[in-house]
């Protein structure tokens, strides 16, 4: 079973859906259970996708070959892509991560445009929760 929270699927929906027709492809990290608020039916140590990283679409590097090399891979555990022109399945652009969300046009959250996968391409059982990670300042 794949976790993400409801707020980071609406965020990667809005970000495909603006850059439509283009793709977005972003690293999207993790966060135990335990430190989310309204995870309860979660055990306290399954990580949770929580948290993206701001796509760099400037970037030449990342455009020719499809590899965002600002984002250490240990930050993140996963990636999100976006198929505007696609079906909703993992392409050889896609396998850089263990978990991969894929959104397709109408960027809903229904079975047949929001996904998660394995690197291989097999598609994964996914929970959306509604749980977030406590408010935190800058001071923190």
């Amino acid at each position: 079973m794949v976790y993400i929270t409801r707020a980071l699927v609406d965020v990667l929906l809005d970000l495909a859906s603006d850059a439509d027709p283009d793709r977005v492809t972003t690293g999207v990290s993790v966060t135990p259970a335990g430190e989310l608020e309204g995870a309860g039916g979660v055990p306290p140590e399954t990580p949770v996708f929580t948290d993206f990283f701001l796509p760099d679409p400037g970037n030449s590097v990342n455009a020719v070959f499809g590899v965002d090399l600002s984002t250490p891979a240990r930050q993140a555990q996963g990636q999100f892509v976006s198929h505007p022109l696609r079906e909703l399945e993992v392409t050889k652009r896609d396998d850089l991560a263990q978990v991969i969300f894929v959104a397709v046009p109408p960027w809903t959250t229904d079975d047949d445009s929001f996904g998660a996968f394995d690197r291989n391409g097999d598609r994964k059982p996914l929970e959306i929760i509604d749980a977030h990670p406590p408010e935190q300042s800058l001071s923190d």
